[in-house]
């Protein structure tokens, strides 16, 4: 492979050709590779498992106006929110003056469906076009884009990559059912940590990792322990476009904002997001008659990912404490009944089936979190609010939409309205 200094064209929109720099992995070690902040918790033990490889990695946490005014001078403002803040958070730590260009590589996700975030990697690649071009992009995806410039994912990067979403899930959980009662302030956080650090040690041995029955239960005993008070807070869940769901900078930090409110955050896990990618593959080929190799995998895959899943919410279960994960199938059986499976452009069905499984199970607090202009994930959030509310009339659901226009100030207002009204 030749070295980062070397481009290419390729064809952008029109007539603008952009160069493409390649990162020459041979000399990884050489490189810093920036991550946009999206799970913090997930991404950490990510950067964890790829450093065991030889890549040094850093989380970009910046939140300041200065990234959304990045993202506007170098994306179109057609664009869909997150490419706008994924980008800019790149160059406003790029011309930080932190990073050396000529030894920093960017990391970025897609997904391989419909929706836009699949692209946003050429967008990125222009906007560094002008002032960055020796700065190589990698691709971190599953369906075989970008060849020629995705990061490593061996079958053992792989493998340790779904280890990462499955404890990632489970620290999550954890995290948000005992930071709203901690009684020492910070324990949650201060054990959040130590277990993100023991975690990314146990990556790096053979085996030890895949003990999850263990882990599992080691990670519910030390939560357990935290001293917490008994007080009944009203529990909020958080649906929408995943980028805004799970990012702080692009939900203006609503996790923190609603601990601050005296609410318990119920967040669903990575792992629904993954299954239902997976599920979408199987639904189109019974859909369109169409079935393949890819199909069998995607349906191998799918079967694993939710026996996974199985083996985590009976542990919880078992432990007595906890309020466990939705089950995959009943979120599908959920989706069932107000929208079809074949709904599936963003995060499709699944926002629907979410809502009405939070509200079945307790959680009749739930905001919407999309990006403004995000049409799939209008139709199916504020779309099936109504049939929601009527199935669940104590359902309490608000749709919040974050733009570059959009103030903070805004957005809590509107969430401490439907807080006034918020069912313990």
């Amino acid at each position: 492979m030749s070295e980062t200094t070397n481009t290419c064209n390729i064809p952008h929109s029109g007539s603008d050709r952009v160069k493409k720099s390649y990162f020459d992995k041979s000399k990884k070690a050489d490189y810093l590779v920036l991550v946009p902040d999206m799970l913090p918790i997930h991404f950490k033990l990510i950067m964890a498992i790829y450093e065991q490889y030889g890549y040094r990695m850093e989380l970009l946490q910046t939140s300041t106006r200065s990234v959304i005014d990045e993202g506007l001078k170098n994306v179109h403002n057609d664009t869909c929110y997150p490419a706008l803040l994924v980008i800019g958070q790149f160059l406003d730590a790029l011309n930080s003056g932190k990073y050396d260009p000529d030894h920093t590589a960017l990391l970025i996700s897609q997904t391989g469906g419909g929706c836009r975030a699949s692209n946003y990697i050429h967008l990125l690649r222009k906007a560094l076009s002008s002032t960055y071009p020796q700065v190589p992009v990698l691709s971190l995806n599953f369906s075989g884009l970008e060849k020629d410039a995705s990061i490593e994912v061996s079958p053992t990067i792989a493998l340790k990559l779904i280890y990462a979403v499955l404890y990632g899930d489970m620290l999550m959980l954890l995290y948000n059912q005992c930071k709203p009662y901690e009684i020492t302030e910070n324990s949650t956080d201060e054990l959040l940590a130590r277990w993100q650090h023991r975690l990314g040690k146990l990556f790096h041995t053979k085996r030890d990792y895949m003990s999850t029955a263990r882990i599992y239960r080691a990670m519910l005993k030390d939560f357990a322990a935290l001293p917490r008070t008994k007080v009944k807070k009203p529990k909020v869940g958080i649906v929408g476009e995943i980028y805004v769901k799970y990012s702080p900078l692009a939900n203006n930090h609503l996790n923190e904002f609603l601990l601050s409110e005296g609410c318990e955050p119920n967040v669903p896990g990575l792992l629904d997001f993954v299954m239902y990618c997976a599920s979408d593959a199987v639904n189109d080929s019974k859909l369109y008659n169409n079935r393949s190799k890819k199909t069998l995998i995607y349906g191998i895959g799918y079967d694993v990912l939710y026996k996974f899943q199985k083996q985590q919410i009976k542990i919880i279960n078992e432990h007595g404490v906890f309020q466990p994960p939705h089950d995959f199938e009943h979120l599908r059986a959920c989706a069932d009944k107000y929208i079809n499976q074949g709904v599936k452009m963003g995060e499709g069905w699944l926002i629907t089936a979410e809502m009405a499984a939070l509200a079945e199970t307790g959680t009749k607090n739930i905001i919407c979190t999309q990006p403004f202009g995000c049409l799939p994930n209008h139709i199916v959030a504020k779309g099936s609010a109504r049939v929601i509310k009527k199935a669940y009339p104590d359902a309490n659901i608000v749709a919040i939409d974050y733009d570059p226009g959009a103030t903070k100030v805004n957005q809590e207002n509107r969430i401490k309205l439907m807080l006034a009204n918020a069912v313990i």
